[in-house]
């Protein structure tokens, strides 16, 4: 298992993430998503820490914060010391009726910081998320709350997730300006079968040293290898019943096709291979694996050690990219003899 430092920081995180959200499966949602229960829940922890993960990802929001509570649990039945291990979680999400449970208002972040510290049963959160963008609250309040949490030590690091390029940069912009503390990290959903970040995002994010954590790279269990163009949806995976996140079906079956023969010719599953994709592009920090079982576990932990060669990389670019958009294919156009195609 190797180490990435978390955005410009000097903290190391394991290039994957053990993610969370199939941790209780409280509520109508969420019982979609995953119902591992306590028992399983410290099976699989400590399975990832064995393998080397020091990285845990969780939400305010993910089985009505029962995930917090169930990862809590583990850490103390498996006698994790603090040190060891790099909490995640988010803020942003509904987390109660009424106007004022929801956003990224300082009232909702004060009030949904301590609520995770006590459900996870901890002292600090390493790295507490903004789980997406509020469009009424000022942009301006959200950092300097999470500015005052960082001067109090209750959490080390901010990051953001699900944010478009231009709102994080503007958050970036207004914490150089106030010298507040600064998002270090970009959660985003990115999958070989959905490269969308790959047009804004992850040029902003590497121009601005954001380390990126990957969510659902299997795009939903679509590349676990349970789905087929022509066969018939499995009735144990989690796209039956909850459709997301949305795939183009037709292109992600393209890329299916091109990577069978890769992963037949490593003896491993097409779930692996989409996994060691992204392992190996260059502005992924960690990739979020979220598990039901240890066998689950153990083939996504594997991951790490495929190596793809170049020819192999090529393939799975050419099935997977990107159409080229405006302003790219302009962009393209004017700079193909000014910048060297190494700096591209």
């Amino acid at each position: 298992m190797k180490h990435r430092s978390l955005g410009r920081t000097g903290l190391y995180v394991s290039e994957l993430c053990l993610g969370t959200m199939t941790f209780g499966g409280q509520g109508a949602w969420w019982k979609n998503v995953g119902q591992v229960d306590q028992s399983n829940a410290n099976a699989l922890v400590e399975r990832a820490l064995a393998a080397g993960v020091n990285f845990i990802d969780t939400a305010d929001v993910y089985s009505e914060g029962l995930s917090e509570k169930i990862l809590g649990q583990a850490l103390r039945d498996l006698k994790v010391p603090r040190e060891s291990v790099i909490i995640a979680t988010k803020v942003r999400g509904r987390t109660a009726p009424g106007p004022n449970t929801v956003g990224l208002s300082r009232n909702h972040i004060m009030n949904s910081v301590e609520a995770s510290l006590k459900r996870l049963n901890l002292d600090y959160i390493d790295l507490y998320q903004v789980h997406g963008s509020d469009l009424v609250t000022p942009i301006e309040e959200t950092m300097r709350a999470l500015d005052n949490l960082v001067s109090r030590g209750v959490i080390r690091y901010i990051g953001a997730s699900n944010m478009s390029a231009w709102q994080i940069m503007k958050a970036l912009g207004i914490s150089r300006q106030h010298n507040y503390a600064r998002f270090e990290t970009v959660q985003s959903y990115y999958t070989i079968a959905g490269r969308d970040l790959e047009r804004e995002i992850i040029p902003m994010l590497t121009d601005q040293q954001l380390g990126l954590m990957v969510w659902s790279p299997l795009a939903g269990g679509l590349l676990s290898g349970k789905f087929a163009r022509q066969a018939a949806t499995p009735n144990d995976a989690r796209r039956t019943v909850l459709d997301f996140p949305p795939v183009d079906r037709e292109h992600a079956f393209d890329i299916v096709d091109a990577i069978k023969p890769i992963a037949e010719a490593h003896r491993v599953s097409v779930a692996r291979i989409a996994l060691a994709w992204l392992l190996h592009q260059k502005a992924v920090m960690s990739v979020i694996i979220g598990a039901k079982s240890i066998t689950q576990l153990d083939d996504n932990l594997a991951a790490t050690n495929i190596e793809l060669s170049a020819e192999e990389l090529a393939a799975l670019d050419k099935a997977s990219t990107l159409r080229r958009e405006y302003p790219q294919w302009m962009l393209d156009r004017q700079h193909g003899d000014r910048v060297p195609t190494t700096l591209r």
